[in-house]
C-alpha cells in the first residue's frame, strides 16, 4: 500500500510552510527513519522523516508553499518493491610472483561533468544544482547537515567566505552587451517565513511598545576567574561547558524577582504577573533569530542551564526546534557579543516587558579605589516596556543584575 508523505502539523497558529529542501530524488530508495525533505515556517524549520522503506516518489518542488496536511509525495513500501542490494564484489585473485602483471593502463571512471570532487557525496538535487552552477568543489564544503550533508546554506555560506573559489560570480565574460541588456546590479529574492515574522515583530514592539534602554557596566573579573578555576572539573561532573550566559540567566532570576514587573506583560487593560521564570535565549540561524525558552529556569542549576542551552542548539542544528520550545518565555536574554558587538539597543521580544543585551568583553581602564587600573569590562542593556516599568524599577534590575555577575557567590547564597 502507497504511504502518502505529508505536511506536519507544528502549531495550531501555523497554516503553512514552505518546502525548503528535499534531502532525496524521485526514485531514490529510502529508509524508515531517514530525512525526507525541510519545511520552514515563519517560526521554525523542521525535518520530516520517512515513515517505511520503499521508493520515494516527489510529488512538490522544493520552494512551493505547501498547506499543513498536503501530500508532498509518495512512498512505495519495501513489500511491494526490492530494496537495492549493495554489490558483492569477488576475492581479487593473487597472481603468482613469477608472472608478470599487464603494463596497459586501466581507464578511468569519468567523472560527473556536474560539480567537483567525489561523486558518490549525498546532495539534495537544490544543492547539486547550485554547485554544478557555480563550479565548486564539494570536497571544501562543510556540512552542517544531518550526517555532515551538505545543505544549501553551507555552499552559500562557502560563497560568502570564498568568492574566488566561484568564477561565475567574479569573472563575467568579456562580452558586449547592449545598455539595455547589461545586468542588473540587484538581486530580488522573496523574504522567507522566519524573515517575514522576524520583520513583524520587530515592528509590532516599535509601534506598539513605549520602548527605553537602559545601561550600566560589569567588571567580569570574577566571573572569569571562577569560570577558569571550575571549568574541567564543571565540563567532567556534568558533561557540559560552564558558558557566561548561565551566569546572566541566574542573575536575571534572582533580579526579576525582585523586579516582577519586569517578569510581566500587558494584557488589554490588565498586567499579567509571571510567578516562574521562563527565560529566552536568542540563538542566531542561517535562516534568521530563534528564542527558545528555557522553562522555570528558577529551579535550574548553572548545569542544568548550560545542559538546556546545548540540548537547543542541537536541534537548531538538526532542524528538529518545535514550536512549543519557542513559546510561553516571560523574560529574554540575548548575547551580541559572540558577534563582537560592544554596545546595542535590544528590541523586546513582545508581549515580553524585558530583554537584557549582553556584550562584548573588551578590558578598559577603569577607576578602582581612585586608582587606574586595566578590567575585563562588559556593557549590558536592558531595555523595557515602559508602559509597566518605571525607570527606577528598570535602574534596580539592572543593577541588581551587575551585582550578582561580579559576586557569583550571592547567587549561591541568595544574598
Amino acid at each position: 500500500m502507497t504511504i502518502e508523505i505529508k505536511i506536519p502539523s507544528v502549531g495550531e497558529s501555523i497554516q503553512e510552510a514552505i518546502l525548503a529542501e528535499w534531502f532525496k530524488e524521485d526514485g531514490d530508495f529510502v529508509e524508515k527513519d531517514e530525512p525526507l525533505f525541510v519545511i520552514e515556517t515563519d517560526k521554525v524549520t523542521l525535518e520530516v522523516v520517512a515513515e517505511a522503506d520503499g521508493i520515494l516518489k516527489i510529488l512538490t518542488p522544493v520552494d512551493e508553499v505547501v498547506a499543513i496536511g498536503a501530500v508532498v509525495g509518495l512512498i512505495e513500501p519495501s513489500e511491494s518493491v526490492e530494496k537495492p542490494e549493495t554489490p558483492v564484489t569477488e576475492p581479487e585473485k593473487k597472481i603468482p610472483a613469477e608472472v608478470p602483471q599487464a603494463t596497459e593502463p586501466v581507464p578511468k571512471k569519468p567523472r560527473s561533468p556536474d560539480l567537483k570532487g567525489p561523486a558518490d557525496i549525498p546532495l539534495s538535487p537544490s544543492v547539486r544544482r547550485l554547485i554544478a552552477e557555480k563550479n565548486l568543489d564539494v570536497t571544501q564544503i562543510s556540512g552542517t547537515g544531518p550526517g555532515g550533508r551538505i545543505t544549501k546554506g553551507d555552499a552559500l555560506l562557502y560563497l560568502e567566505q570564498f568568492p574566488a573559489q566561484a568564477p561565475a560570480l567574479v569573472s563575467p565574460p568579456s562580452v558586449s552587451v547592449a545598455p539595455d541588456k547589461a545586468p542588473s546590479a540587484q538581486v530580488r529574492k522573496p523574504m522567507t517565513p522566519i524573515r517575514k515574522r522576524i520583520a513583524a515583530r520587530l515592528l509590532e514592539a516599535r509601534q506598539n511598545t513605549a520602548m527605553l534602554t537602559t545601561f550600566n557596566e560589569i567588571n567580569m573579573s570574577r566571573a572569569m576567574a571562577i569560570r577558569s578555576e571550575f571549568k574541567e572539573q564543571f565540563k567532567k561532573r556534568h558533561d557540559v561547558n560552564l558558558g557566561f550566559m548561565s551566569f546572566f540567566i541566574k542573575a536575571s532570576v534572582e533580579a526579576l524577582k525582585e523586579i516582577p514587573e519586569i517578569n510581566a506583560f500587558i494584557d488589554g487593560d490588565d498586567i499579567i504577573y509571571n510567578n516562574s521564570q521562563h527565560i529566552g535565549v536568542a540563538i542566531g540561524t542561517k535562516r534568521g533569530l530563534v528564542v527558545p525558552v528555557i522553562r522555570n529556569a528558577e529551579q535550574l542549576s548553572f548545569a542544568g542551564i548550560e545542559r538546556a542551552i546545548v540540548d537547543y542548539v542541537t536541534k537548531i542544528k538538526a532542524n528538529r526546534l518545535e514550536l512549543a520550545d519557542l513559546e510561553g518565555g516571560t523574560f529574554t536574554v540575548s548575547n551580541g557579543g559572540v558577534y563582537g558587538s560592544l554596545l546595542s539597543t535590544p528590541i523586546l521580544n513582545t508581549p515580553q516587558s524585558g530583554i537584557l543585551g549582553m556584550h562584548k568583553i573588551e578590558k578598559r581602564p577603569v577607576v578602582v579605589d581612585d586608582q587606574i587600573v586595566i578590567r575585563p569590562m562588559m556593557y549590558v542593556a536592558l531595555s523595557y516596556d515602559h508602559r509597566i516599568v518605571d525607570g527606577k524599577g528598570a535602574v534596580t534590575f539592572l543593577k541588581r543584575v551587575k551585582e550578582f555577575v561580579e559576586n557569583p557567590e550571592r547567587i549561591i547564597l541568595e544574598v
